[in-house]
């Protein structure tokens, strides 16, 4: 079914001929816009469930969330002119007649924040440095579709603010192979694959590239995968002006198998780029993560306020695009206005692209509904009664569902809550009532064989905020919730 768990996660395109045939029928689109999402309630528990890793690794490591408005003004993007980034933006002029976009990405908003902040005299921050903050936010870029790329998407973004040293590289590292780690996801499923901007740039020096001509070479270089080695090599030279010579020794230095062998390569040696890269890997070891990370110098990522280490993180089967990615941005608070440079290290992690690696794992949960018990009257006369029953074990703490018919035959109520995925039904009868009474039945937390006078009990009405410890043993403990196993009738 569309709504439990297992949905088609490939959305379709619309075809224009079905949409004008159903306008001209007078009927609307069923379908969502191409590259968009309806999140129906199975999908929806899964979305909160990666949404609460997401918040619960962050706190762990002292991160603050934090938000900001999905629509901005669209200067704030255009400022890094010439990225693909800006030619796939959602935007338009509003009623005023401001240029504004949904957001493509997070990290500028973050930028924009932070500079307000800053004290416009001197530049420093109004605020404790390191900031270290998070977000869920939803994106919009329109770009081609595929599997684990949407037009819209969220992505889970954490970034430390006022960390120079490469310590705050291993840091969200770490936090991200936590992540990983949590959902079920090892060293052999997935890996890190780390660079430095840094490292090319003593590179391209060396070859004497301008330094105006880095950032849009670094784009180029990260095109690498999508269009071929030959094809950035005839960039490099038209784009960039580079001699073919230099364009296939830098194309070539990016194969390098290793940090050693890159360096040997390029001619760059022992430089103090090499050895902050290298001192990255060790602190990685050092910190138990080591077997994540692995150098590739072909990474360098396609946003241009990069400015040192960068890495990606990507499916070792080879069956998904790029799975999350981020590096260190020290510049870009600088080219927003700001009076001195602030470093600045982050990552994205979109939510698209994990969904589908953890179906290919085969470790993404299929996830029950939240009613904890279903309240069921015995007749029209006790529906009153019920909705009493049910307010009762609200204010207690519970998931409560009121089964809106009478339940004269009982087997309608259990089919309803096993529907439900309800872990307890309490049944609102005369008799019982009348003593002031509520039966009810526990039909996951026990074993078949279990003794219906263990999974059944009469539960005074004044005892409904304790009702728990009448069922003593059960699986269900003091939550009520769905459990996996079939109920127990």
């Amino acid at each position: 079914a569309r709504c439990a768990g297992a949905e088609a996660e490939e959305m379709r395109s619309l075809d224009p001929a079905r949409a004008a045939e159903a306008a001209k029928a007078g009927g609307i689109v069923l379908e969502p816009p191409s590259g968009t999402r309806d999140f129906y309630p199975g999908e929806m528990r899964q979305q909160r469930w990666l949404f609460d890793k997401f918040r619960s690794v962050a706190a762990s490591y002292g991160f603050e969330e934090y938000d900001a408005p999905v629509l901005e003004y669209e200067e704030l993007y255009k400022r890094k002119a010439g990225e693909e980034i800006t030619e796939q933006m959602y935007n338009f002029k509003d009623k005023e007649g401001a240029s504004v976009t949904l957001r493509p990405e997070m990290t500028p908003s973050l930028a924009r924040m932070v500079l307000q902040l800053m004290r416009a005299e001197t530049g420093a921050i109004a605020a404790t440095l390191p900031l270290k903050w998070f977000a869920i936010p939803q994106c919009w870029r329109f770009e081609t579709t595929q599997r684990g790329r949407k037009r819209e998407h969220y992505q889970w973004n954490m970034d430390i603010v006022g960390v120079a040293s490469v310590v705050a590289e291993v840091e969200v590292l770490s936090a991200v192979v936590a992540f990983f780690e949590s959902v079920g996801i090892t060293s052999d499923d997935v890996g890190l694959k780390v660079n430095s901007r840094k490292v090319l740039g003593a590179v391209l020096t060396e070859a004497g590239v301008p330094d105006e001509s880095f950032a849009e070479t670094c784009v180029i270089i990260d095109k690498l995968d999508k269009i071929g080695a030959e094809a950035v090599e005839k960039e490099l030279v038209d784009k960039v002006g580079l001699s073919a010579e230099v364009g296939h020794r830098i194309v070539q230095a990016t194969g390098a198998a290793s940090l050693e062998e890159f360096a040997s390569l390029a001619g760059v040696g022992e430089s103090e780029e090499v050895a902050e890269l290298r001192r990255l890997f060790e602190l990685a070891a050092d910190y138990g993560i080591g077997d994540w990370l692995q150098f590739d110098a072909s990474v360098v990522r396609g946003l241009a306020y990069y400015t040192g280490v960068v890495f990606e993180g990507f499916d070792k089967a080879g069956v998904l695009r790029a799975i999350c990615g981020g590096g260190r941005y020290d510049k870009l608070l600088s080219l927003y206005g700001s009076k001195k440079e602030v470093p600045c290290v982050g990552f994205g992690f979109g939510d698209c692209v994990i969904i589908e690696l953890l179906k290919e794992k085969k470790v993404l949960p299929e996830l029950p509904a939240a009613v904890e018990y279903v309240v069921a009257a015995y007749n029209q006369d006790m529906m009153g009664k019920a909705m009493r029953v049910a307010r009762l074990l609200r204010q207690a703490g519970k998931c409560v569902d009121v089964f809106p018919d009478a339940a004269r035959k009982v087997k309608k109520a259990f089919k309803y809550a096993d529907r439900v995925g309800a872990g307890r039904i309490a049944f609102v009868a005369p008799d019982e009532w009348e003593s002031g009474l509520v039966r009810i039945k526990d039909l996951r937390g026990f074993d078949k064989d279990t003794p219906d006078e263990l999974k059944q009990q009469d539960v005074p009405l004044g005892e409904l905020a304790n009702v728990d410890r009448f069922f003593p043993g059960s699986r269900l403990g003091a939550g009520g919730g769905a459990a996996a196993q079939a109920p127990t009738q």
